[in-house]
């Protein structure tokens, strides 16, 4: 009986400290303690560059062609930039690609050099540049457009 009153009086010691060792740094599962929210964004810190589209029209739209297709048509068109080398080419739709009074506009656009370049022949400086129409963006369309800066081209039905 001797040995089993402190071996009581230790385990009673021992139970009744657990409340206190439960908020302790010897207790592993306060280790790293809870989690916490943190605000992350992907956005770098000086914010994205701007959006903007710095292409031009092309000087001159020399060509142009509407060819049918199944559900819909090819819009195909050449231009002449002034200098070589420009890219990037688009027939970027006006009006949100809607007709306006039974027209249908793009405006022919590229990307200018990033380094000066020679005028060069006309054949040099051509640019093409296609665009597949939907069937449903040509009902109630009598022309389709495509204008450059200084002149225009049209098909119509």
């Amino acid at each position: 009986m001797n040995r089993t009153l402190p071996a009581a009086l230790a385990a009673l010691l021992f139970v009744s400290a657990c409340g206190w060792a439960a908020e302790s740094r010897l207790n592993p599962f306060n280790w790293f303690g809870r989690s916490t929210e943190a605000e992350v964004t992907l956005v770098p810190p000086g914010g994205y560059l701007d959006a903007r589209d710095f292409r031009q029209p092309v000087v001159t739209v020399t060509e142009m062609a509407l060819e049918r297709r199944p559900g819909g048509a090819i819009l195909r068109a050449a231009g002449l930039p002034p200098t070589q080398g420009w890219w990037d080419v688009e027939l970027r739709p006006e009006n949100d690609e809607r007709p306006v009074n039974g027209v249908l506009t793009y405006t022919f656009v590229a990307a200018e050099p990033r380094s000066q370049m020679p005028a060069g022949t006309p054949q040099s400086r051509e640019v093409t540049v296609a665009r597949f129409i939907e069937d449903h963006r040509l009902q109630g369309v009598r022309e389709v457009r495509v204008q450059g800066a200084t002149n225009a081209r049209s098909a119509r039905r």
